[in-house]
Formats: C-alpha cells, structure tokens, sequence
C-alpha cells in the first residue's frame, strides 16, 4: 500500500537492495563513502547468514552476537572455549563471557515482572557486555521509587545501570493533512504489507477500529492490537486498495522492495520509513528490550540509533532487502538526534498467523 503518492500503491523503481540513493541516504545518516556503504551492505548480508548458523553451533553456550562495522565481522559469545572453536571455524570471531543469552533473557524476565516507577526508561540485554542494562532518567535516579526498583533490578542477575536524558515515548499524532492512515484522530504510519493487510503499530489503534488512508477513503480495520506489553497490530485492506512489497522512500530514495524478513544483528545498518520524517538510516544498538512507556511497558523491542518523531509511529524498519520491524517510540528528534525502539516483525507475523508479502 502506498503511503506518499496520489495512487493507492506505486510500483517499485529500483529492484536492487542497495539502490544509488539508498546509498547515499546511509553515507549521510551513518557517515560513509560510497564504496563503504556498499561494502558494508555485503559484509551484514554475510553476518546475517552466519550468524543464524553460529547460534546452532553454540548450543546453550550461545550468549549474543552483533555485527562490528569496522572490521566487517561478526563477534559471537559464548561460555566455553570448545564452543569459541566451532565459532571461528564457521567464520565468525568468538568472544568468551561468563553468562549464555539463556541466563540474561531469564534476568531480564524476572525484571520485567516487576512494576516500573517513572523514571525507570527500561532495561534490555546487553550481549555486547554479557550484561541486563537498566536505563533510567538521570534526572530522576534520586527518587525513592526509583532508587528501590534499582535495588531490586540488582538482585534479577548480571545487571548494570546506565544513565540517559530524557523519556521514552509512543510516535503517533494529532491528524494532519495528506498522511499515510488515520484512525479517530490518530495519524500513524503504514509498515509492512501482509497478505490482506498491514502490520503497524499496536498504539496506533484498537481492535475494530476504522482506518482511512492518505486521502480519507476507508481501507480498513484493526483485525487485532496490543498495546502495551507489546506494541503491535494488524489491519485489514479492502475497498479498492491493496498491499504491495514495498517500503515507500518519500523520494530522497526509491521505494525499496522488501524481499524477506532475516534479522539482521545488533551493529548493522538499518534504515526507517515513516510519515513524519520520511527516510533515515543508523544502526541496530540492542534487542530484547523492555521499553517503559507512561501507557506501561512494552517488551521485545529492539534499539537503534535512528530518530523518530510524531507520526511516524507503525512505520517500516528495513536491512538491506529485509523487513525488521515497525516504529514503537523513543526519544529526542531528528534535529538534534535521539533514538528509537521497534517492534521485530516476525513475532507479529506469527502472533497474527500473517504472511509477509514479499518480491
């Protein structure tokens, strides 16, 4: 479904994953030359690859892996030295910690059964410091509230604090004119096409809700919503509009084909599509995060260091070719800069018993 034209779709202008001005977006938003760009893209395609047949090897050693831009390797965890061996003998570079992702996704559980103050950010898994991260306020580390969730997040696991500015919060917003879809007086942005509909985000709307398009005609309902816990939904398309597998660019680069949904790993590019702010690019910073919103928490996400603003709430995070997920929140702006959190597509897919439309 098209998101930014006069039509209900467009049809794609570039069927290369890494498209002239694709690239140029990237040397732009994360700093590159061209020919950096371009062996970056491959370097991840490879990583991605690798990294879903090291986590086989490792076993229940496994403790995280992510991707390192500078030398174009994927570093891979695990907790015993036999292990590190078949690691590297698959391609990737080991790193030897004490704790497998199997025990910080269990610290991080218990965590996320406890009730956050405000204040509290969130907390997620850290692979890159075999450690469960707490994010909090630092303007509100002081408080009793928080100061006790802290002394309780402690004794979870292996956990660590880190202090940021600001609060998380959802990117939806107050309906303007000549956005992507509507519901009440909510604009929110369109992620991935489904057979059938689209996913979005689960904020943007509640079960049975209308949903209108760019023009105000009716697509549409919400065939189911979460939110929170988890920040996700799925709408129904009809009445003379369709879905399409493509990922509208907003003319700074072509709209972009998607053509799968392979996680790409913590370290890798990313680029975000959304109706506020259109196209920009920066890296995958953490999965397995608990984002603590004012509506309560929401768990699973993943980070990046992409800006989002108002509006751009359910909008499309894409790898190269591949679907990751849909706009959830964050911070900051694209000004001054901030960060972002989103839901990962394939759970949604699954929850919904959904099929990505692809090329």
């Amino acid at each position: 479904m098209n998101t930014a034209s006069a039509t209900p779709v467009r049809s794609p202008t570039s069927e290369a994953p890494a498209s002239a001005d694709m690239l140029a977006a990237m040397q732009h938003d994360l700093g590159l030359t061209k020919s950096q760009a371009v062996k970056r893209l491959a370097a991840e395609k490879k990583a991605t690859a690798t990294g879903s047949r090291v986590k086989r090897l490792a076993g229940s050693a496994y403790g995280g892996s992510w991707f390192d831009p500078r030398s174009g390797t994927l570093t891979v965890a695990v907790t015993n030295k036999a292990k590190a061996a078949a690691v590297r003998e698959a391609g990737a570079t080991p790193h030897l910690v004490r704790h497998s992702l199997r025990e910080l996704n269990t610290a991080k559980k218990r965590i996320d059964g406890y009730p956050a103050p405000r204040g509290i950010n969130g907390w997620q898994v850290d692979e890159r410091t075999n450690r469960v991260v707490v994010n909090v306020n630092a303007a509100q580390r002081a408080g009793k509230d928080v100061r006790a969730f802290l002394s309780r997040a402690g004794k979870a696991g292996p956990v660590t604090v880190r202090e940021e500015a600001g609060t998380p919060r959802t990117m939806a917003a107050g309906t303007v004119g000549g956005d992507p879809y509507y519901t009440g007086n909510v604009r929110c942005s369109i992620g991935f096409s489904a057979y059938g509909g689209f996913v979005t985000a689960g904020h943007c709307g509640s079960t049975g809700s209308a949903v209108y398009g760019w023009d105000h005609s009716y697509v549409g309902n919400f065939q189911g919503s979460t939110f929170p816990g988890n920040d996700y939904a799925w709408v129904s398309v009809g009445s003379g509009w369709w879905t399409v597998p493509v990922v509208p660019g907003w003319g700074q680069v072509p709209d972009q084909l998607v053509r799968g949904s392979n996680e790409a790993p913590v370290g890798a590019s990313i680029c975000r599509s959304g109706s506020t702010t259109h196209w920009h690019c920066g890296v995958v910073q953490g999965k397995n995060v608990t984002v603590n919103y004012a509506q309560g928490a929401v768990y699973s996400m993943t980070q990046t260091s992409v800006c989002v603003e108002g509006g751009d709430s359910g909008g499309s995070y894409t790898s190269g070719d591949q679907a990751q997920g849909v706009t959830s929140g964050g911070s900051g702006n694209c000004t001054s800069g901030g960060q972002s959190f989103y839901q990962p597509i394939n759970p949604i897919l699954n929850r919904y018993g959904l099929q990505l439309h692809t090329a």
